[in-house]
């Protein structure tokens, strides 16, 4: 599903990610673990071309783009509809409701008629557990129900994957979990997904794969059981530690 080669990416002399390989298949759930300025972001946002790549490929769902050579806005445009993109501010258009801001993108991107988007935003707001809020506004909300609407609003799009970066970092405690458990049944579903997260315990039950980032390379990678419980790396050793 998602196959990534050589990836690097630098701001300015700065090398936050360096010459990375990566396969994340059809379906899984893949965390992506480390400190902070470790690149896990950066990497994400590399995903959907957020950020610009400097060199490398990116192959999502048989389609790549090579950042080895030049690369159009268009095929950029095209290229980032794959993935569906949760970040840890909510993002939601203040003059919204919650219904609104899921039907917009249907609309004005997709050009999906407005019944049909109504539709659509009335299934994903159930999904997520927002069916009694759906006429409000974001500053009605929670910082839960906002992002949660947020995660709906990604799904709208009918993205082949779905990257969360740190979508729970902004959270209340009490909130976080309501968040979680909307994860975990996309993951149930089926749904391929890149998580960045501090949230270990979502990793243990729900990742296929961890992924330790540090220094813009992936220092070890395998699985919960493995990864959380004998990692092998000293770097890895030493993360683990400073969590307790």
């Amino acid at each position: 599903m998602i196959t990534i080669e050589g990836l690097q990416k630098s701001f300015g002399s700065l090398e936050v990610i360096k010459n990375v390989d990566l396969e994340i298949g059809q379906g899984k759930v893949v965390v992506i673990i480390g400190p902070s300025g470790s690149g896990k972001s950066t990497l994400l946002r590399c995903l959907n071309v957020l950020e610009t790549p400097n060199a490398g490929k990116i192959l999502i769902d048989g389609k790549q783009l090579d950042f080895n050579k030049s690369v159009s806005k268009k095929s950029i445009s095209t290229f980032r509809r794959l993935t569906g993109m949760v970040f840890q501010s909510y993002n939601l258009f203040p003059h919204l409701t919650a219904t609104g801001n899921v039907t917009e993108g249907l609309k004005t991107v997709k050009g999906v008629s407005k019944e049909d988007a109504q539709h659509k935003a009335d299934q994903l707001l159930d999904k997520v557990g927002l069916t009694a809020h759906k006429d409000k506004y974001p500053y009605q909300l929670s910082g839960g129900q906002q992002q949660r609407v947020a995660i709906a609003r990604a799904l709208a799009m009918d993205p082949k994957v779905m990257l969360f970066d740190e979508p729970t970092s902004a959270l209340d405690p009490e909130l976080v979990n309501e968040v979680l458990h909307v994860m975990k049944d996309l993951a149930h579903e089926g749904m391929t997904m890149a998580v960045v997260t501090h949230e270990m315990k979502f990793a243990r039950e729900v990742a296929d794969e961890v992924i330790f980032i540090d220094g813009g390379v992936i220092v070890e990678r395998g699985a919960p059981s493995q990864i959380f419980t004998n990692p092998q790396h000293e770097r890895t050793k030493k993360f683990f530690s400073l969590l307790q």
